[in-house]
């Protein structure tokens, strides 16, 4: 690009080795980001690259299913969407669900359903959703459920960037075949089972976990059991 001719008018541009400087600046602090980007691809660590992969890679999302326990014909309802490295419902797995089970599931005054609502920060949530369900197709969700509640502060982000081999020795210890559930945890079978699970959380403007709903309400955080007894004795009388 040298020169350019419009009828009688000359124009001179300036020649490309002319250039100001600072273009060459510029193009040489383009090249160095660059560099930085991928040298920081190949180096963070590997739970980040996991759990960004499983969403790109997940296969389509499915019908929302969540895991069943209790009489089907139950009289009340209790539906809860939860993360299972969130500390508030490992709390309420652990200290109000038993007596949940025990006094108003057993009875057949209620039943629960569980809906997989993974958080993005937390970056293992997905594969213990993951774990569970694949324990859930050898009839062990609520047993793998336990083990994994009851247990998070062994396999959560902040104590390893490897949760499998926790999730693989608690399914050693309840008696599932090892060998077919990591086929189906490697292949992450049920992706699309957790994903639709969470669009549907999504659809019911859960907003935290654990979200339970009860009938046409909406309750937040974990509820102590006497508080979720009240609920479903109004619920009952509904």
């Amino acid at each position: 690009m040298a020169v350019k001719k419009n009828n009688n008018k000359r124009t001179t541009v300036r020649p490309a080795s002319n250039r100001p400087t600072n273009f060459y600046y510029i193009l040489g602090a383009i090249a160095l980001v660059g560099a930085s980007i991928l040298g920081y691809a190949m180096t963070r660590k590997p739970n980040a690259a996991v759990g960004t992969e499983a969403i790109a890679n997940a296969g389509p999302i499915g019908k929302a299913e969540g895991y069943l326990i209790g009489k089907p014909d139950a009289p009340v309802k209790i539906v809860e969407f939860a993360d299972f490295e969130c500390p508030g419902c490992s709390q309420f797995a652990t200290v109000t669900e038993p007596d949940v089970r025990k006094r108003l599931i057993d009875p057949g005054l209620a039943n629960l359903t569980y809906y997989d609502f993974p958080l993005p920060q937390h970056k293992n949530s997905q594969a213990a959703s993951n774990a569970a369900a694949c324990a859930a197709d050898q009839g062990k969700f609520w047993e793998m459920h336990d083990a994994i509640f009851g247990s998070q502060d062994q396999w959560n982000t902040e104590a390893t960037d490897n949760p499998k081999p926790f999730f693989q020795r608690y399914a050693e210890r309840l008696g599932i075949n090892v060998q077919t559930w990591e086929t189906c945890f490697d292949a992450r079978k049920h992706q699309g089972r957790i994903m639709a699970n969470a669009a549907e959380g999504e659809r019911r403007k859960v907003n935290s976990t654990p979200t339970i709903f009860i009938g046409d309400k909406k309750y937040e955080g974990a509820l102590p059991y006497d508080a979720l007894k009240a609920i479903v004795d109004s619920a009952t009388k509904k």
